[in-house]
């Protein structure tokens, strides 16, 4: 499957479910802890902030926030065309914003995958340009369903960094109160960015293939039920991977584009916290939320299928199910 080809059919997928997202609304912040035992107290964050907690710490000299917004629009032919977000970027970003590009140099474009994930040294090469050092925080965000943030949080947990946290709703909770946008560019000297590889965060068509009737191994399929279903294909072939359960990402959304409550969330998820899972859908994105979910909510030994249906569905080799109706 081609880049474009990939790119329409992601497209159509995300457009058609960012309808279900609104504008975020007000929630209490996370409490900012302070870690113990250390001469100069570093601050800590939780993995997940609010728009009040990111405008009350976004002087915070150790804070780097990323947008990794990726552009949706139609086409001419009347379908939908994947972007990189940049244009948006510069049109109005949260001040002092850098601006994560996967669609350019966070993503493989050797590959002949979607958003094939770039080797560790040119990830870090990347995050140490837009300021994110070793001692960094950093705050993601996107303009709707967090899934294109989850996914650059999950690479730089990939790397070995876990000091990075997503912005609660998006850009969407930002404005919902009024709060300003900017577009002078982010100015950020580079940072030293030490990688510390942990491989067994992203898994590959062999490792799926031999998970599948190993029932040690959760297969979690992110895509909406239709797809899962088979009613709807949008990459080559229908349905799912066999064994593969089915919990869609933006089932992890409410109505205002935030992440459901954590209560909410675990009683969505089951099996052993310390058991493996393998999360996937179209191309990595969608799968990254369920991942950060997940991590969220104590699994530990989580990957996400990365080059996911766009490369499984391509190769008959790689059974698939489709639900009876």
């Amino acid at each position: 499957m081609s880049l474009r080809q990939f790119s329409r059919r992601l497209s159509i997928l995300i457009a058609t479910l960012a309808l279900t997202t609104a504008c975020a609304v007000p929630e209490s912040q996370p409490d900012l802890t302070i870690a113990q035992g250390a001469e100069q107290p570093t601050p800590v964050m939780d993995t997940l902030v609010t728009a009040q907690w990111l405008s009350e710490h976004l002087d915070d000299p150790d804070l780097v926030v990323l947008d990794c917004n990726v552009r949706v629009e139609m086409s001419e032919e009347g379908g939908f065309e994947i972007l990189s977000g940049r244009a948006d970027y510069e049109a109005g970003h949260i001040p002092s914003a850098g601006f994560a590009d996967l669609m350019g140099d966070l993503s493989d474009g050797d590959s002949p995958h979607g958003f094939a994930v770039p080797t560790p040294e040119k990830f870090g090469e990347v995050m140490a340009a837009l300021g994110v050092g070793d001692d960094s925080r950093v705050v993601l965000y996107d303009a709707s369903g967090s899934g294109w943030a989850a996914r650059v949080w999950w690479m730089l947990r990939w790397v070995g960094f876990d000091r990075a946290a997503l912005l609660d709703g998006g850009l969407p909770a930002w404005t919902s109160d009024g709060r300003p946008l900017s577009r002078e560019p982010a100015d950020r000297p580079a940072k030293q960015f030490t990688i510390e590889l942990r491989p067994e965060l992203i898994a590959d068509r062999d490792e799926v293939f031999a998970a599948l009737g190993n029932e040690t191994v959760a297969i979690i399929d992110a895509l909406p039920e239709a797809s899962y279903r088979g009613e709807m294909a949008m990459y080559g072939r229908p349905g799912h991977i066999p064994g593969a359960s089915n919990i869609p990402s933006m089932g992890l959304l409410d109505e205002s584009g935030r992440y459901r409550p954590q209560d909410e969330l675990a009683a969505m998820h089951g099996g052993a916290l310390d058991g493996r899972a393998i999360t996937y859908c179209g191309g990595g994105i969608a799968a990254s939320s369920n991942a950060f979910i997940m991590t969220r909510l104590g699994f530990t030994d989580v990957a996400v299928y990365t080059a996911s249906l766009q490369e499984w569905a391509a190769d008959p080799a790689n059974p698939m199910t489709v639900d009876s109706p």
